[in-house]
């Protein structure tokens, strides 16, 4: 993965953006599953995640295939995609899920508008360079 230099907004703005959208599906797919037996609330450390892909880290993961026979080729599978974590719960179900559906909608409310600030903040950085290439505001 290649650095991203911390003073290039559009490629901080994108890589934010990507991450908000990950995260909207994480809490989205936690709200549909709040009333699914032995299902665990996940989610990601966004800030933690964001600061490794803006020093350049990669997100992928690799995982060991396990051979069944002789004559099978060793490999590793990569998996790519940043870390998800599960939630403690605050009030453990009887059923074993871990879904607070307040809890849950907070977090999802939350990184909505954030995913907005992150759309915002890149059309302006997209408006301040066309700016600064044509000279002109439109």
């Amino acid at each position: 993965m290649q650095t991203i230099p911390r003073y290039d907004s559009i490629a901080f703005g994108e890589a934010a953006l990507k991450l908000r959208s990950f995260r909207q599906e994480l809490l989205s797919a936690n709200l549909v599953n709040a009333d699914t037996p032995n299902f665990k609330a996940r989610d990601i450390n966004f800030s933690e995640v964001l600061k490794g892909r803006l020093a350049g880290l990669e997100d992928a993961r690799s995982l060991g295939l396990n051979l069944t026979n002789v004559r099978h080729i060793p490999g590793r599978q990569r998996v790519t995609g940043p870390e998800v974590l599960y939630r403690t719960p605050v009030q453990p179900s009887v059923d074993g899920n871990t879904v607070d559906p307040d809890l849950e909608r907070g977090h999802f409310v939350k990184n909505s508008v954030m995913t907005e600030a992150a759309i915002q903040f890149l059309g302006s950085s997209f408006r301040s360079r066309l700016v600064a290439i044509t000279g002109q505001a439109s």
